[in-house]
């Protein structure tokens, strides 16, 4: 019963507490009752911790999406993180990309340009894919967390305590309103006692009579003068202190910045390993390509009506265009012919570096001379070609046969 009685008691003085803090905002509101104000300090380090937190949300939830542009993939990361389990691994864009490429390489053939080149480009996305994946877990961890550790933490406890920090000034204000208004009745009590009426006349003293009751109920005002001024007192202690409180934490946001700073710094050297990762990643690609023929024979042995545009660089481009023979389709193509139908060897040049795809083939340089020569069975797109002591096969699409 006591315990009951004691919450009561309690739910009471809350309830009070807090229909006196909504009568006193409601009043700020309409113009009818003073405010106390936050002193300038205070005020700048207040919109400069709601700066930070606005400022400190929009960065963080940019580079979630710069890191993860498919939004359903970020929804199901968050809910995963949320339920405290480990997301499933999946294939990332590069790396999806990657395989493709990998798998039409292998379809379409190792041996053949195209397959070989697919190959090796998708070998490469992948590489990236993995880079990728490297940049996400070190931005995680170096930046996006510190970011949403302040968010969720340091600014939800600001949050609270400057909740708090408004609460106590409305009780401040509203002690301030009761004194006042104590402080006029116990004024208007003392004149009205003073004024006695002249006249014997009935509705002098009925009049009198209702401002005397009217007093006598001022006067509980009166009496709540002393009361009041000491709860003024007190919640202007209670206020100076969770000032004070307040004003420690806002002051804590240079810090953050600093801290802030450094996982800034964190972030844009995981950016620029992943780019010059990537940077070299294409460079050996674009090494292992070399420069594509301009012309290439299809693999029913038709020769192509039009070039193949080059994908190298310029330079590259500009070399290997020099390189070209000057000879038309046709007599290359009869050159081949007549290399497959005979049992003779021919000396080719190498118009473009290309790498063995396995043993059973020969890697070549640009502008070297080697022996070609065809036997039974073999591929139409292929020749025998031998350096020295080493032979494999060779893609005619590289060689320029020599008279």
């Amino acid at each position: 019963m006591n315990i009951m009685d004691f919450n009561m008691k309690k739910l009471a003085a809350d309830a009070g507490t807090f229909l006196s803090r909504a009568v006193q905002f409601t009043e700020e509101k309409l113009g009818q009752a003073e405010k106390t104000e936050l002193d300038a300090h205070l005020e700048n380090l207040l919109s400069k911790a709601e700066c930070t937190k606005q400022w400190t949300e929009k960065i963080m939830k940019q580079t979630e999406v710069l890191l993860q542009p498919n939004p359903n993939a970020r929804i199901e990361e968050f809910f995963y993180e949320k339920l405290d389990r480990k997301a499933p691994s999946r294939m990332n864009n590069p790396e999806l990309l990657g395989q493709y490429m990998i798998d039409a390489g292998n379809e379409f053939g190792p041996g053949t340009a195209y397959g070989n080149a697919l190959i090796k480009c998708g070998e490469t996305q992948k590489q990236i894919g993995t880079a990728d994946r490297e940049l996400i877990q070190t931005s995680a961890i170096n930046f996006l967390t510190p970011l949403r550790n302040f968010i969720e933490g340091d600014y939800k406890t600001i949050t609270k305590e400057r909740k708090l920090l408004q609460n106590k000034r409305l009780d401040l204000d509203a002690a301030k309103t009761r004194l006042k208004k104590a402080k006029v009745a116990e004024a208007r009590a003392a004149q009205l006692n003073t004024s006695q009426p002249e006249e014997n006349n009935i509705m002098v003293n009925v009049s009198y009579v209702l401002n005397l009751l009217h007093v006598k109920w001022l006067k509980i005002w009166a009496e709540e003068v002393t009361k009041s001024e000491q709860e003024v007192r007190i919640t202007q202690s209670e206020f100076d202190r969770q000032a004070e409180i307040t004003r420690l934490l806002l002051e804590g946001i240079s810090s953050t910045h600093a801290h802030h700073l450094r996982c800034l710094n964190d972030f844009v050297e995981a950016q620029m390993t992943y780019y010059a990762q990537c940077y070299k990643y294409m460079l050996d690609l674009q090494k292992q390509l070399g420069s594509f023929p301009s012309t290439f024979l299809s693999n029913n042995n038709q020769s192509s009506s039009a070039p193949v545009q080059s994908v190298s660089t310029p330079s590259v481009l500009a070399s290997a265009s020099a390189s070209l023979p000057s000879v038309s389709n046709s007599v290359v193509t009869s050159g081949i012919s007549e290399l497959k139908s005979s049992s003779g060897s021919r000396k080719a040049r190498v118009l473009y570096d290309y790498d063995a795809a396995n043993s059973s083939e020969l890697s070549l340089l640009a502008d070297e001379v080697i022996t070609v020569y065809s036997i039974p069975g073999m591929d139409s797109d292929w020749l025998m070609g031998e350096r020295g002591n080493q032979k494999g096969k060779v893609p005619i699409t590289y060689l320029e046969l020599l008279n």
